[in-house]
């Protein structure tokens, strides 16, 4: 799963890649943009694992991008700079909270820079196929191509408009129609104002912010850091001495998670209990092809039991049967987060 880091330039957007991965950013990998992995805990996994104790145990993962970071003034070159991020499967969208910067107005800014990628990549392709509609064929393809031509003439004046791809009430064959555009403003986004000192994490986020963003967060990455660095004792002592109480890494690594439209749902046994990340509102046929892709081909059923029933139980399939909380699913079963599933 790869989430792509974003912002303007000088937004903290590598201190942030560093303090979630652990990766420090490599200056010469800054045009094409720098990857680095996370696992993303979860406490429900450390229980499963206790339980059946497995030779292995396997959290899901995060492949983080550093992109670019975009030019505030310059708008020419963003579209190349935002063009790294389209096979990405989610945006998080990091602010300067450490400057004098209007956070409203560089989340404003950053929106207007990818609706602006987008209109370019559809007016390119709609250029394109006003071209081949003057080209003689059969009606089944003129038919498609006009179909075609009204849907992406209806995005682009919504983009126009200001409304991004996501919040032009696109139909599931629409999105699928416009899925190899790999559109930014159909990416799920999450808001991470990164903070330069104790006493600004610690204060609330703008109401104004939270409108456009009910689930922005703040995190103090760099501050982090440097604590990270000190001896136990010395970093629990400066910590007091600012009051600050840290940022929970791991804590803001499922926030990116969530807020970026994923789930998980497990697998369990003695050889290996493990989590699958999988896209909110997907099949368990989807979720058999995370697996392996032969186990979504040949797929019959799944059985399934969610988490929380699985725990009342003690962990015991066969407490969990006994007790009519395990059931068989088809393939339209839309998978929850916290599922157990075993593919049949």
């Amino acid at each position: 799963m790869k989430i792509g880091l974003v912002g303007f330039s000088s937004s903290g957007k590598s201190t942030a890649f560093k303090w979630l991965t652990g990766v420090a950013p490599d200056p010469s990998k800054t045009q094409q943009g720098q990857m680095g992995v996370t696992k993303v805990p979860d406490v429900r996994l450390d229980a499963i694992s206790a339980h059946f104790k497995p030779k292995k145990t396997t959290f899901g993962e995060i492949n983080f991008l550093d992109t670019p970071g975009l030019l505030v003034d310059e708008r020419k070159d963003n579209p190349r700079r935002l063009g790294i991020l389209r096979e990405s499967a989610g945006l998080v969208i990091v602010l300067d909270g450490f400057g004098r910067s209007d956070l409203v107005a560089q989340l404003r800014k950053f929106r207007e820079e990818i609706l602006f990628a987008d209109l370019e990549i559809i007016m390119n392709r709609i250029d394109k196929l006003r071209q081949q509609m003057k080209k003689p064929k059969p009606q089944k393809e003129r038919d498609a191509e006009e179909a075609e031509n009204t849907l992406l003439a209806r995005i682009v004046a919504g983009l126009e408009a200001g409304a991004g791809a996501a919040a032009q009430g696109l139909t599931e064959d629409e999105e699928k129609a416009v899925r190899s555009f790999q559109l930014l403003t159909l990416k799920p986004e999450q808001v991470l104002v990164s903070r330069g000192d104790a006493e600004a994490v610690q204060a609330k986020l703008p109401e104004e912010l939270l409108a456009l963003s009910k689930s922005a967060i703040q995190a103090a990455p760099q501050l982090e850091l440097e604590l990270e660095e000190l001896p136990e004792e010395d970093r629990a002592a400066f910590m007091a001495d600012m009051g600050f109480k840290g940022s929970d890494r791991h804590d803001v690594i499922r926030k990116i998670f969530y807020g970026t439209g994923r789930i998980v749902f497990f697998t369990v046994g003695e050889d290996e209990c493990r989590s699958w990340p999988l896209m909110r509102g997907a099949t368990a046929v989807e979720g058999a092809g995370e697996i392996h892709t032969d186990l979504a081909k040949r797929f019959v059923r799944a059985e399934v039991v969610s988490h929380d029933d699985f725990k009342a139980c003690g962990y015991l399939m066969k407490e969990a049967k006994a007790k009519g909380v395990h059931r068989l699913e088809g393939k339209t079963y839309i998978v929850q987060d916290g599922d157990i599933m075993h593919i049949l």
